[in-house]
């Protein structure tokens, strides 16, 4: 396995590839957006929703970088949890979905026709490691709401 071969992956195994731990796309299965809204007690604590949103935010900006597009929907660090507003509708929750799905899909692309020179260029390999990690720290974080919540399935 070469060394795109393997961040593919492991970007396969932080979004729909099930490994050593629960994938983002089967952390978020079968979650309403009544669910995804869902605020643990606490002023810290963020929703389902809103880190769907940090996620999708971070691939976002890093498939533009790697496209050679500037990025102008600049964030912060809390700005980007907010951004597409949260409803109780399962419709608008579906397109949240929807464009973590595009952006995972547009990542590997890339990637796909990324050169190994490419990755060592702008720290390109350790970018795309930090989003990967990034992905499954959040990822436990939405797991772990799943569980207060109790929706979260026992067979997983």
């Amino acid at each position: 396995m070469n060394r795109i071969e393997f961040l593919i992956n492991v970007l396969d195994s932080t979004f729909d590839k099930e490994s050593w731990y629960a994938p983002l796309k089967h952390a978020i299965e079968g979650v309403t957006a009544e669910q995804a809204s869902w605020r643990p007690a606490g002023e810290a604590a963020k929703t389902i929703w809103e880190n769907v949103n940090h996620l999708i935010y971070y691939k976002e900006r890093l498939v533009a970088d790697m496209e050679g597009r500037e990025w102008t929907h600049h964030l912060s660090g809390d700005e980007n949890f907010y951004l597409t507003e949260q409803s109780n509708e399962d419709k608008e929750w579906k397109k949240v979905i929807e464009r973590a799905e595009n952006v995972h899909r547009s990542l590997r692309q890339i990637l796909s026709g990324t050169s190994v020179e490419e990755l060592d260029q702008n720290s390109l390999e350790g970018k795309l490691l930090d989003i990967f990690l990034h992905d499954a720290y959040h990822t436990g974080q939405i797991i772990q709401i799943r569980k207060m919540q109790g929706s979260w399935p026992s067979h997983r």
